[in-house]
């Protein structure tokens, strides 16, 4: 990608810090690729080099560039992003298409977590939290088939598994709640993409989603496991991700499901 591609920027380190964070988040330049230099930044931006410095300075400490002396600044891998600090979330949650390979990551976690995630939920899910899922749910069926409303039923969708996290009642997972949020949110609206046009197949969704409530509902943890893994592999398909490594998704639940077992061993 050129820097010709870019938005113009307006503003101080900061605000240059997340249109080039963003730019990496949307993998318009890959990991090992040479990030643009310094003198190139500040003609293209027409800024100051003390203020590239401190932009560029902010993706290293985030891990989003690796600055090396006579190489100059260098794309790093993914597994080197720092995904859960505040600041990627925040730069992500205003992302249309984050790179796919971040996609992948973060739905490999969530496929891994949320069905461990609901089954704590199912046991200590109190009134108001119930209550919370319900009107979540609602939402998305009141919004499932007007197709202006759209960012509506995401909305409603994110809300809904925020829901579960903060409904286990254990203080990591429901701050990783939140700080999943955006990544949450990219991976609705990517599936969503495909399905809105298709209502049977949102009915689907609509479906399981509703199997994971009951389920929750009635403090069944092994059906709200079950229920928690149907929906994300209802969300592999529409990502692409289960037609290409059914073996991928196998490898992810049994990673969750030995967590499971020592849980239960304690």
């Amino acid at each position: 990608m050129t820097l010709a591609s870019l938005p113009r920027h307006h503003g101080g380190a900061e605000d240059l810090a997340r249109l080039l964070g963003q730019a990496l988040l949307a993998g318009h330049w890959q990991p090992g690729e040479t990030f643009p230099r310094e003198r190139d930044l500040c003609e293209h931006f027409a800024v100051s080099r003390n203020q590239v410095r401190n932009a560029l300075a902010t993706l290293v400490g985030i891990g989003l560039v690796e600055r090396t002396a006579g190489r100059g600044s260098v794309v790093c891998d993914i597994g080197e992003w720092h995904l859960l600090d505040p600041l990627v979330s925040a730069w992500m949650a205003d992302i249309d298409t984050p790179d796919t390979q971040l996609l992948r990551e973060i739905f490999a976690f969530r496929y891994s977590a949320e069905p461990t995630v609901s089954r704590l939920a199912a046991r200590a899910a109190e009134a108001e939290d119930i209550v919370r899922l319900e009107a979540a749910y609602a939402g998305m069926q009141r919004t499932a088939d007007k197709p202006n409303a759209s960012a509506q039923h995401a909305e409603y969708d994110v809300a809904f598994h925020e829901a579960i996290y903060q409904a286990s009642h254990n203080l990591v997972w429901r701050q990783m709640g939140h700080l999943l949020r955006p990544s949450i949110i990219a991976l609705i609206q990517r599936s969503q993409a495909r399905l809105q046009p298709l209502e049977h197949e949102l009915d689907d969704s609509l479906a399981r989603h509703g199997r994971l409530l009951e389920a929750i509902r009635g403090r069944d943890a092994d059906a709200a496991e079950a229920a928690a893994a149907a929906v994300l592999r209802r969300t592999a398909v529409d990502l692409g991700i289960a037609g290409e490594g059914e073996s991928r998704l196998a490898n992810m639940r049994q990673a969750g499901n030995d967590n499971h077992a020592k849980e239960r061993s304690e």
